[in-house]
C-alpha cells in the first residue's frame, strides 16, 4: 500500500469511491427488478447474506486478533449496514431512485455538519430546502412510507461512516467487514417473512450472488479502502455526487423522469453535502 504522503493517494481515493458509487446504483437499479419476487426486505437479506460468505472466504477474519473495543466496533457496523441496506431498499420500490438517495445522503451530510466548524452548520438550511424540493409536501402526492424509510436508512450511513473509520483504525486489511458482513447478514434476517424462503429458486440464487457482488461487496471494499487513503471532507465531497449517479441510473435504466423541482432538490443537497464536508472533515494522516 502507498504511503499517505503518496502523491498518487489521494486520486486513487477518489477513484475508488467513484467506482463504488457507480456499483452502488447499478446494484439498486437491478434489485428493484428482483424486488417483484422477493421483496424489498428479500432482495435485501438475500445481498448480504452472500456478501458475508463471499467477504468471511476472502479475509479469513479468524486470522486476525481483535480487542474487546475493535470487535464491538465491528458488530455496531454491521448492525448499521443492515439497517442501511434493508431500509434503503424498502425506500427505493416507492419512491425514485433519485430522490432516495438524496434523502440518505442527509446522513453523511449531518456528521459533516456535526463536525464542522464556523458556518459550515448553514449548510443544513440549503439541504433542507433541497429536501423540500424533492418532497414537495404542498402537493400531498410524496409516499410518506419511502420516505420515512430513506431517512432511516440516511441514520444508519452517519452511524456507517463514523463506524468504518473507527473500525478501519482498529483492524488491519478487510477483517472488519469479515465480522461486519455476518452480523447485518443475521439482523437482516429477523426482516424477513418464511415467504422468502418458499421463493427461492436456482436463479434468484444466482441473481442474489450477482447482487452481492455488484452490491454491497464490492462499493463496500472500495469504500473501506477509500476511507483509508481520504480526508473525510475528500470522500464526503466525492460522496455528494452520488445523489445525481443514482437521478442518472434510474433515468436511465428504470425510465424514472424526474420533475424540474425534484431535480433542483437533489443539487442543492449535492450543494450542501460539498459545502459541508469541506468545513468538517478529518485530517488526513
Amino acid at each position: 500500500m502507498a504511503s499517505a504522503s503518496s502523491p498518487s493517494t489521494p486520486g486513487t481515493g477518489s477513484l475508488l469511491a467513484i467506482a463504488a458509487m457507480g456499483c452502488v446504483q447499478l446494484g439498486l437499479a437491478a434489485s428493484v427488478d428482483l424486488s417483484s419476487q422477493l421483496g424489498a426486505t428479500g432482495v435485501a437479506w438475500l445481498r448480504l447474506v452472500f456478501a458475508a460468505l463471499l467477504v468471511v472466504l476472502i479475509a479469513r477474519p479468524w486470522r486476525a486478533r481483535f480487542t474487546r473495543r475493535a470487535l464491538l466496533t465491528c458488530v455496531l457496523l454491521g448492525v448499521a449496514t443492515a439497517g442501511m441496506t434493508v431500509m434503503f431498499m424498502a425506500a427505493v420500490i416507492r419512491i425514485p431512485l433519485g430522490t432516495a438517495s438524496a434523502l440518505e445522503f442527509l446522513g453523511p451530510l449531518g456528521v459533516a455538519v456535526a463536525s464542522g466548524r464556523g458556518t459550515s452548520r448553514l449548510w443544513a438550511l440549503v439541504a433542507a430546502v433541497g429536501v423540500i424540493g424533492l418532497t414537495e409536501p404542498w402537493h400531498g402526492g410524496v409516499d410518506l412510507l419511502g420516505v420515512c424509510f430513506a431517512l432511516g436508512a440516511a441514520v444508519c450511513w452517519a452511524g456507517y461512516i463514523v463506524l468504518t473509520q473507527r473500525a478501519g483504525d482498529a483492524v488491519t486489511g478487510l477483517h472488519a467487514l469479515a465480522v461486519s458482513f455476518p452480523v447485518a447478514a443475521l439482523v437482516a434476517s429477523f426482516a424477513i417473512t418464511p415467504a422468502v424462503l418458499q421463493h427461492l429458486s436456482w436463479p434468484l440464487l444466482a441473481a442474489g450472488l450477482g447482487l452481492a457482488l455488484l452490491l454491497p461487496v464490492v462499493p463496500f471494499l472500495l469504500e473501506f479502502l477509500a476511507l483509508r487513503r481520504l480526508s473525510t471532507s475528500a470522500f464526503g465531497t466525492l460522496m455528494s455526487l452520488e445523489p445525481a449517479i443514482a437521478l442518472m441510473v434510474g433515468f436511465l435504466l428504470l425510465g424514472q423522469v424526474p420533475r424540474p423541482l425534484a431535480v433542483a432538490g437533489i443539487a442543492l443537497v449535492i450543494a450542501a453535502g460539498i459545502g459541508a464536508t469541506r468545513s468538517g472533515a478529518r485530517d488526513a494522516r
